[in-house]
């Protein structure tokens, strides 16, 4: 089956200030006010376009383009966005409560926080006659199915209470903290996604496929799971032990590593967090992470802004959903980490430098193997980084200094790479 909305480039575009007068007399319809009507907008080109807190509820935007579109904080209750294109688009707090998003394509959207309670994401699709008369469906570019998609989308701590999502796409979704309760979920697909703490009580979920899932926390209480598929799904008894259990806190535990970093290793002992579930360390990012060992590590959803994580072993670590900005990893190993949808801005990928002259040594990032689908990356420093099989399926990388990066076999279906400098970097750009 095929989705439902025309080739986007083809679309009459809108411009911000044709928007804007749309807004306008919404708004006087809402009042009832002369000069009003409200805002029916169909096939229209809007990506890029700001409607950050506007009030557009029951507008109608069917099958229109709002690809990395501003509508945060926006109200559209019982809006219409049936068969719209919102990849990219930042619904971040919007209330999306009563929506018909039958048919949306909403890949790595951010709806963090969105209030979507009674919203309608089944399957949805837009017929059109062709020369003969006959009714066929209205294709879209890039040939998606006509489910809802919402694949890599955040939606973590979104309001979803009796949401209708059969047969909806959220792989790779961060989903942790949202109501679900009592939705319709049959035969959705949760791979990969992040379910933390998720309230599923009473929803349907039965013949969904959660493999690979992380339910650490879900509330799944009354829920209906004939059929369910949890293979390899992350529970509460896979996150690993918590500090608590060592008996020191944090900062007693980094004295003997400083002992140990600063004497090249003859005085102390390394930090060894390898296994541990550090999700819930407070203020995480403000403490010296340099030359850690945390293979294995948990640090989902984890606050780790202009962290110092310099020559650290984060292997097979789970950084899912974390906040990674301006974040010091120069020289780390990464190996078989999961990074999906983490926000990279300004990070440090690059080596770190040993030695002068004939002496000089580089210590590369090496992120071989690692998962980066739908990750954000602006400004970000991955030179000489090894990314060897790296998965960037959906990521989005701009300005990047990617100069003599090895990405030999990298994953890079529906990447966007944007104003990044390539030179001496080993990249099949026929697998974009």
């Amino acid at each position: 089956m095929q989705s439902s909305a025309p080739d986007p480039h083809a679309m009459p575009a809108l411009s911000q200030g044709d928007l804007d007068e749309v807004v306008r007399r919404h708004r006087l319809f809402q009042r009832g006010q002369k000069g009003g009507a409200r805002a029916v907008i169909h096939y229209h080109d809007l990506s890029g376009l700001d409607l950050t807190g506007r009030d557009l509820s029951q507008a109608d935007f069917t099958g229109c383009h709002f690809e990395d579109s501003n509508l945060a904080e926006g109200i559209f209750q019982a809006a219409i966005f049936f068969a719209c294109d919102l990849r990219g688009a930042n619904l971040r707090d919007a209330d999306l409560s009563r929506c018909d998003l039958r048919g949306a394509y909403l890949a790595g959207a951010n709806m963090s926080g969105a209030n979507m309670t009674d919203a309608d994401l089944r399957q949805g699709k837009v017929m059109k006659r062709d020369e003969s008369g006959v009714l066929v469906d209205r294709q879209r570019a890039g040939g998606e199915g006509a489910k809802t998609i919402l694949a890599g989308a955040k939606l973590n701590g979104a309001n979803m209470a009796r949401v209708q999502g059969g047969g909806a796409d959220f792989t790779d979704a961060d989903l942790s903290g949202v109501t679900l309760f009592m939705s319709d979920l049959r035969d959705v697909d949760l791979s990969g996604a992040n379910m933390t703490d998720t309230d599923l009580s009473g929803a349907n979920i039965e013949n969904a496929m959660m493999r690979g899932t992380i339910i650490a926390g879900a509330l799944l209480e009354n829920a209906e799971k004939h059929g369910l598929d949890l293979r390899e799904a992350i529970t509460d008894r896979d996150m690993g032990e918590t500090l608590e259990n060592l008996g020191k806190t944090l900062s007693e535990l980094l004295e003997t590593h400083t002992l140990w970093v600063s004497s090249a290793g003859t005085k102390g002992r390394q930090l060894d967090l390898s296994g541990y579930d550090l999700r819930n360390v407070v203020d995480l990012r403000k403490f010296p992470l340099t030359a850690v060992k945390a293979v294995g590590a948990r640090f989902l959803n984890q606050d780790l802004r202009d962290a110092q994580m310099q020559s650290a072993v984060f292997d097979e670590a789970d950084f899912r959903d974390c906040d990674l900005r301006e974040v010091d990893l120069r020289g780390s190993s990464l190996r078989y980490a999961q990074l999906a949808r983490v926000t990279l801005d300004g990070a440090k990928l690059c080596p770190l430098q040993f030695g002068r002259g004939k002496n000089k040594r580089l210590q590369r990032v090496d992120l071989s193997g690692a998962n980066l689908r739908y990750a954000r990356i602006d400004k970000g420093d991955l030179r000489d980084c090894i990314m060897m099989g790296v998965d960037l399926g959906g990521a989005v990388l701009r300005n990047c200094d990617l100069r003599r990066a090895d990405m030999t076999g990298a994953i890079l279906k529906g990447c966007i790479l944007m104003n990044c400098k390539l030179d001496g970097a080993i990249i099949d750009f026929t697998s974009l």
